[in-house]
């Protein structure tokens, strides 16, 4: 079984106030192994694509597993492509 913190961003995670989550996303990442749910986000662009990125990035430099659950299908389809 998979023990993590669990980081939820909620409403809208965009341009405009996706940076108001990266210290949060960022300190859970560092701390431990986490779940990021976006379940509870009801609009999303890239930049919640780059923020999840990120917290991969500072998971894994932590020695961290990163897990996600509810991504959007239009942020699924776009993180295919990366």
């Amino acid at each position: 079984m998979f023990e993590a913190r669990r980081f939820a961003p909620q409403g809208a995670l965009t341009m405009a106030n996706a940076a108001r989550c990266l210290a949060e996303g960022r300190a859970a990442a560092q701390e431990g192994d986490l779940v990021v749910d976006f379940s509870q986000v009801d609009e999303a662009d890239s930049a919640a694509l780059a923020l999840l990125f990120d917290l991969q990035r500072v998971a894994a430099a932590a020695g961290h597993e990163l897990r996600v659950e509810g991504l959007p299908a239009g942020l699924q389809s776009l993180a295919d492509l990366y």
